[in-house]
């Protein structure tokens, strides 16, 4: 009961929406707008392959198909041997592919289709002896075997892709060569440029079946300031010098691999259809709060710096016109940063991906869910995974983000630092983001345990003019009251973990936004005086 008299006080005493005008921005909504992709919508990600055989990754990937677009969802360990895709049959290897097919039909029943990650090795393509990444132990050394064995592995799932799913469909697939190899020893105990043989190893094997299917790399992770990555291996005593600089946001920061990958596919006249890279902002940030990555978080325009630097490397490189996929970003790549739980991060997203447009094709959150196990099990419902809706199905703010970006139209109209306004070329109705992304915290992406609920509020005051007489607009606010369901959970005393009519009514909460309804007047003219609180994001939405 406790629970519920919370969730019920909630409604009743949220904030008052303010609709006295002032001066405010004029926006005419008849004129044409600029159009827009909406990018963001493209892809999303996940943990590992075996996790999408589960009903609740399942149901939750369908929730966010249908609430946020997501078209494509990409995943690690497609090969690896909880998978099985090679079998030992009366002393025989044999390709089997039964635990793929069911995870990509049940996708594509959803209507989301696979951004292919190729990796890892299966155990028998793998040095005897070599490391593994995770409690799962996903197979990262190659030996003298394995490109030719993992070429013959690709070319073969390809071609069964292709006679299960039709060359039409798989045409509008991407298949992407591992996962951040310039991590040695972490995702790649290899060199550079066995890397770039085994993405030779790849495109070659993919390109086999249908010339026309889509290949790219080098999937590596997070930009950096320094020539780290520059050699063979890693040698992170170049890196020192970023934990004493007294503003690494100073620094310039770029890609990784990224130059010497486009060169290499040149001179050895590989394809390239797309580059994907993961631009977190941060250095180091396996955990925000402690250790090596403590207080290497960068500014908030970071991301779009990194766009900016990937769009200019690739538009002089003899490759200008492949796609961009940026395969993994989030506030931190910790899957222990408590920010991924808390308000911030939506405000983030919804800023970063409307400061971005035009910059890439697409920015996947990673991830979708907290169904999620590179750390293993998590010992708390809310542990800063990185999933936009956790384990038991509670939407975090994140997911209000992407379900809020997924409304707007596709017609710019106005754009400032905290608003949006677009309109739906199909019916011409309205929709605007605004959001609060306080000036005291730009300095630093949003980490860590620190709720970061203070700082300046804005005046949101904006007219649009053109409207037909009395058009109605639902307005709803996601703030530190409303949709944040950490603060609730924390408010209602931490249930751990909860009880099922316990999560039923958390369920009601997290979906549930502060709701006003408007309408415009007889003249056509709607004014919006609303005071953005800290951290805060509102949808206005014209519905008929």
């Amino acid at each position: 009961m406790k629970i519920l008299k919370k969730l019920i006080l909630g409604l009743i005493f949220g904030s008052t929406l303010i609709t006295n005008a002032q001066k405010s921005i004029q926006i005419d909504v008849q004129k044409h707008g600029e159009k827009f992709d909406h990018y963001w919508s493209k892809m999303v990600g996940a943990g590992r392959a075996n996790e999408g055989l589960r009903a609740g990754w399942l149901e939750q990937l369908q929730q966010v198909q249908e609430n946020c677009g997501f078209e494509y969802v990409r995943f690690h360990g497609l090969f690896h041997d909880d998978m099985f895709p090679i079998v030992e049959e009366r002393g025989k290897l044999i390709y089997n592919w039964q635990y793929i097919d069911d995870l990509f039909d049940r996708m594509l029943d959803l209507n989301v289709k696979p951004f292919v990650e190729l990796a890892f090795f299966p155990s028998s393509m793998a040095a005897e002896g070599g490391k593994t990444q995770f409690w799962w132990k996903a197979n990262i050394t190659p030996n003298d075997a394995s490109f030719e064995k993992f070429h013959d592995l690709v070319k073969a799932f390809t071609q069964h892709c292709v006679d299960r799913y039709g060359i039409d469909e798989v045409l509008t697939w991407y298949f992407e060569v591992w996962n951040e190899p310039n991590l040695y020893t972490l995702f790649w105990d290899g060199t550079k440029s066995q890397y770039f043989e085994l993405y030779k190893q790849s495109v070659t094997a993919v390109r086999s079946v249908d010339n026309r299917l889509k290949v790219g790399g080098p999937s590596t992770s997070n930009f950096v300031p320094d020539a780290r990555f520059a050699g063979e291996t890693t040698d992170n005593e170049v890196s020192e010098a970023v934990f004493n600089t007294e503003d690494i946001n100073a620094l310039k920061w770029h890609g990784v691999w990224i130059e010497d990958f486009l060169k290499y596919c040149k001179k050895e006249n590989l394809p390239v259809d797309f580059i994907s890279t993961h631009p977190y902002p941060t250095d180091y940030a396996f955990n925000p709060e402690t250790g090596k990555g403590k207080g290497l978080t960068r500014y908030v325009h970071s991301i779009k710096d990194d766009l900016e630097w990937l769009k200019s490397t690739i538009a002089k490189s003899n490759f200008p016109n492949v796609e961009l996929h940026l395969t993994e970003w989030h506030t931190s790549p910790s899957s222990r940063d408590p920010m991924h739980d808390r308000l911030p991060a939506a405000t983030y997203i919804v800023k970063s991906n409307l400061d971005c447009i035009g910059l890439t094709n697409s920015l996947a959150l990673w991830t979708f869910t907290d169904i999620f196990e590179e750390k293993g099990g998590a010992s708390s419902i809310f542990h800063g995974g990185f999933g936009m809706i956790n384990f038991q199905g509670l939407v975090k703010p994140s997911y209000h983000a992407y379900r809020m970006l997924h409304q707007l139209g596709d017609e710019k109209l106005y754009k400032d630092d905290y608003l949006f306004v677009s309109k739906n070329s199909k019916n011409n109705n309205i929709i605007a983001l605004a959001y609060n992304y306080p000036k005291e915290y730009e300095n630093a992406v949003p980490a860590g345990s620190d709720k970061r609920e203070t700082g300046t509020a804005k005046k949101l005051n904006f007219t649009l003019k053109g409207l037909k007489a009395g058009s109605n607009f639902v307005v709803e606010i996601l703030d530190k009251d409303h949709g944040n369901i950490h603060n609730f959970w924390e408010e209602v005393g931490k249930p751990e973990p909860p009880t099922r009519e316990e999560i039923k009514v958390m369920k009601d909460y997290a979906n549930t936004m502060k709701t006003v309804y408007l309408k415009a007047d007889k003249n056509g003219v709607l004014t919006i005086n609303q005071e953005l609180t800290p951290w805060s994001v509102v949808l206005i939405k014209q519905i008929k």
